[in-house]
């Protein structure tokens, strides 16, 4: 298995660990129990997860605790980002657009990511500066 120091992380893949109900949350689990690498992702997907895990209180609380004790690091998004999210929105426009997915596409272009942990098939299609693609470091059985 290829490490990779630092790994962008989509909310599917954060619903899925913290879901006990979801097909893919032993997978998962297995899967950042023994990553060491940094775990990135953004306020947007942060948000996704807080609404797809409601209105189980607990469950969204134990979330928020791993993001403030930095078990994934949140990077916030720039002005600049906005404007590479708005092309990709009309790149992307038959997908339809996912703000939250789009704000790791530009996250990953400004911080030179290309590893990205996900169970979303979009991923496959996204480019990376319009032409390279995403290396999915987790693909579920």
């Amino acid at each position: 298995m290829t490490y990779y120091p630092v790994i962008l992380v989509d909310s599917s893949l954060l619903v899925a660990y913290y879901n006990a109900r979801d097909s893919y949350h032993v997978q998962v689990q297995d899967f950042l129990a023994d990553s060491t690498s940094r775990l990135i992702t953004t306020e947007a997907c942060i948000t996704e997860v807080m609404y797809l895990l409601a209105p189980n209180s607990r469950v969204q609380n134990e979330f928020l605790s791993d993001v403030a004790i930095r078990l994934y690091e949140c990077e916030s998004l720039i002005v600049e980002d906005f404007a590479r999210i708005a092309e990709l929105n009309t790149q992307y426009a038959s997908l339809p657009g996912d703000f939250a997915d789009l704000s790791l596409v530009a996250v990953s272009e400004r911080l030179n990511i290309s590893a990205i942990a996900t169970l979303d098939k979009d991923f496959d299609i996204y480019r990376r500066y319009r032409r390279q693609p995403f290396e999915r470091v987790f693909l579920p059985q």
